[in-house]
């Protein structure tokens, strides 16, 4: 697919592709692992070339949603906070009504949009979205959480579409041996793809920018 920026004034237009709905990827992941800056960091790549919105999960606040707002990184028409009030898995995989009519909120009020980015809530190994929510998923961990963590594995790291090793560039103050955290990864997930980051040296956060890309142009 290629990139447009002239969306007739608007840099977060259409860019007229013929689809039935949006695609919606999931980003989930524990608390502190980096979910609302990767939001933030592939809204500024991404608002540019496709259309975009954001729906996001806290239990008793909007605190994610406000960071994006406060950070400018979409206009406030194109973020929906859902307040979910129980567990953050509740949300995403059991009951999704909530995060759904905001989903269908967004889609309705914007039109044609191109991806919705539905953040979870802070939430343990065992998160995952329901597919009937999403249909491609992001699991976030960071380094700072030690290098055992691909190593204990659960749902979210085992079974999500593309696994995120956050904060790398915190490695080396808190012991944690990225090899051993690759070879971990590799060994829980076998072919699915992993990759590590580090917003401090990446903003735009590009691997993952890469592979969202691929999935709207795929059109899952």
């Amino acid at each position: 697919m290629s990139p447009h920026n002239d969306h007739g004034g608007d840099p977060h237009g259409a860019l007229g592709h013929s689809h039935a709905r949006a695609v919606r990827i999931g980003i989930g992941g524990p608390v502190g692992s980096g979910k609302t800056a990767l939001v933030a960091a592939l809204c500024r790549v991404l608002a540019g070339e496709l259309n975009l919105a954001v729906v996001t999960n806290d239990i008793y606040t909007t605190e994610d949603a406000d960071f994006l707002l406060r950070n400018g990184v979409l206009p406030a028409e194109r973020v929906r906070a859902v307040e979910t009030g129980c567990c953050p898995h509740t949300a995403i995989r059991d009951d999704i009504a909530a995060n759904l009519d905001a989903v269908e909120d967004l889609e309705h009020s914007l039109g044609g949009l191109d991806l919705v980015l539905v953040e979870s809530g802070g939430d343990n190994l065992t998160a995952t979205f329901s597919r009937g929510l999403v249909d491609r998923q992001i699991f976030v961990v960071d380094v700072a959480g030690g290098d055992k963590v691909p190593r204990k594995g659960g749902p979210g790291v085992t079974s999500a579409d593309l696994l995120v090793i956050n904060k790398t560039d915190l490695a080396p103050l808190v012991g944690a041996d990225l090899g051993v955290m690759d070879r971990d990864a590799r060994a829980r997930r076998g072919d699915a793809p992993t990759v590590f980051l580090s917003l401090v040296e990446d903003p735009a956060a590009t691997p993952v920018a890469e592979w969202v890309r691929s999935c709207v142009a795929a059109r899952v």
